[in-house]
């Protein structure tokens, strides 16, 4: 079910009834030191001078300009709270500069967060990549698109009782997860390290029965995804995704013995993506808020706050 809990990321309404409120109380401080007492004379006097210079030069500061940011409206976008959510709420900020408002509302399934963009009841979502996005809409008949690639959660090789794969033997085994999408990154990260070589046009469909040739005899033991991890001290090593490696202890930048390159066949086709409706790409907000997930700044934060797990994807 959806989460009712919508993250009020920012508060530009309150914020500019506040500015205008401060702006309205010094317009009505100066008129009122400026008030004239019907009883003086009307003859020019110095101090008469001044207060007239005073106010010609109050009615020229910045004080009395606009200087707020032009309203351009809201973007509502449902996504998952980790780590989509997360990097929304960095992006809130930039958006704000821009006069934009960031709605964001946290579901913890994946089917609502498409249903509701393609109702158009949101503006976006963030939370899925590619496949699953073209699956979704062949199984429900929808029409979303890709409005922008933003990250990836690179698949890892990770130490069970050995710490590298030049120790592999006859008799080793390796642990993978065993659904159809998680088993062929595994397995490509396998090839593109040496362990194995798998048949021509295998790619993103591959499974054990597509393996050609192994450098030495490993076993490939396939396992639920979320179990994986759990036999690391009795495999010689185990391949995992970016949040069940989190999960088990790992970091991916310091404990992987290898992972996905954002070159990698698979980096560019499990890009976690801004998804909207068929004909929404080139909204305005759409792409104001693509731009801002790509930014510098965005980049920086994802880098430094998910250690390897979460990386900017980098077309």
């Amino acid at each position: 079910m959806k989460n009712q809990v919508t993250k009020k990321l920012l508060a530009f309404a309150a914020f500019s009834a506040l500015s205008v409120g401060l702006l309205a109380g010094c317009g009505s401080s100066a008129d009122s030191s400026n008030t004239t007492p019907a009883a003086a004379p009307a003859e020019t006097t110095p101090a008469a001078e001044n207060n007239a210079a005073e106010n010609n030069a109050a009615e020229t500061t910045p004080a009395a300009e606009n200087t707020e940011v032009e309203n351009k409206g809201t973007i509502t976008v449902a996504a998952s709270a980790t780590p989509h959510a997360e990097i929304l709420e960095q992006v809130a900020p930039i958006l704000e500069q821009q006069g934009w408002t960031l709605d964001v509302t946290i579901f913890d399934d994946y089917i609502l967060p498409n249903n509701v963009v393609e109702s158009e009841e949101f503006d976006a979502n963030y939370f899925q990549h590619i496949p699953y996005l073209n699956s979704f809409n062949e199984e429900q008949g929808t029409h979303l698109v890709n409005a922008g690639g933003i990250h990836y959660e690179p698949f890892g090789i990770y130490p069970g009782t050995k710490s590298d794969l030049s120790e592999l033997a006859d008799g080793d085994t390796i642990a993978v997860p065993n659904d159809t999408t998680n088993e062929a990154r595994a397995l490509l990260l396998l090839e593109a390290n040496g362990v194995l070589t798998l048949k021509e046009g295998a790619g993103l469909e591959a499974t054990v029965n597509d393996i050609e040739e192994k450098k030495v005899d490993v076993e490939i033991l396939e396992l639920e995804a979320a179990q994986v991890a759990r036999v690391k001290e009795e495999v010689a090593f185990v391949v995992l995704n970016g949040n069940y490696a989190l999960q088990a202890g790992f970091s991916v930048a310091n404990d992987s013995v290898a992972y996905e390159t954002s070159d990698s066949e698979a980096a560019k086709t499990y890009v976690n993506v801004i998804a909207v409706k068929e004909g929404h790409e080139g909204d305005e907000g759409i792409q104001a808020l693509v731009d801002a997930l790509k930014s510098d700044e965005i980049k920086q934060y994802i880098n430094d706050e998910y250690d390897g797990a979460v990386i900017p994807f980098e077309e």
